[in-house]
């Protein structure tokens, strides 16, 4: 597990570029190009398990679903920041992309800690000292373990079929 620590206002051009938006839409396409312009080695070498650790606003800029959809295929285990874009924390929930915010938990990070996610527990462990954040309701829970709204979304109906 790597945490990729990021500062404030990392825009949704930063995570994945605005002159791919309309040729790249499936995770295959989108994972080669995450972070290019912000961080070339991160589409490289960032793997399932990963943590990006951000400041505030993270996320902001246009709407666009390729970030929070290349993130969740990664296998990024949490990004844990300062405050999001409303816009960005509505398109991760979507995705089932765990977004976690806790300010104490960025400001203890340094290069070379140690992070732990503990979703839900609430909890964000930094070089062993635990930081909580507010726990999460067991809908967006229901939600990132469905694997998205979508798929929620249809395995609620399914559910309501069979009764």
């Amino acid at each position: 597990m790597r945490v990729w620590k990021y500062g404030s206002d990392i825009n949704t051009d930063m995570l994945f570029p605005g002159k791919y938006t309309y040729t790249c839409s499936t995770p295959e396409e989108i994972l080669p190009h995450l972070l290019e312009d912000l961080d070339p080695s991160f589409a490289k070498e960032a793997g399932a398990g990963d943590v990006i650790m951000a400041e505030n606003n993270f996320g902001c800029g246009s709407s666009r679903e390729q970030p929070t959809v290349g993130l969740k295929a990664m296998g990024i285990k949490a990004v844990v920041a300062k405050s999001y874009a409303r816009i960005f924390y509505r398109s991760a929930i979507n995705q089932g992309l765990m977004l976690i915010e806790c300010p104490e938990a960025v400001d203890a990070y340094k290069d070379g800690s140690t992070v732990d996610v503990d979703p839900e527990g609430g909890l964000v462990k930094v070089d062993g000292k635990d930081y909580a954040f507010p726990k999460l309701p067991p809908e967006i829970i229901a939600i990132r373990q469905a694997g998205g709204l979508l798929d929620y979304v249809r395995g609620e109906l399914q559910e309501r079929g069979s009764r």
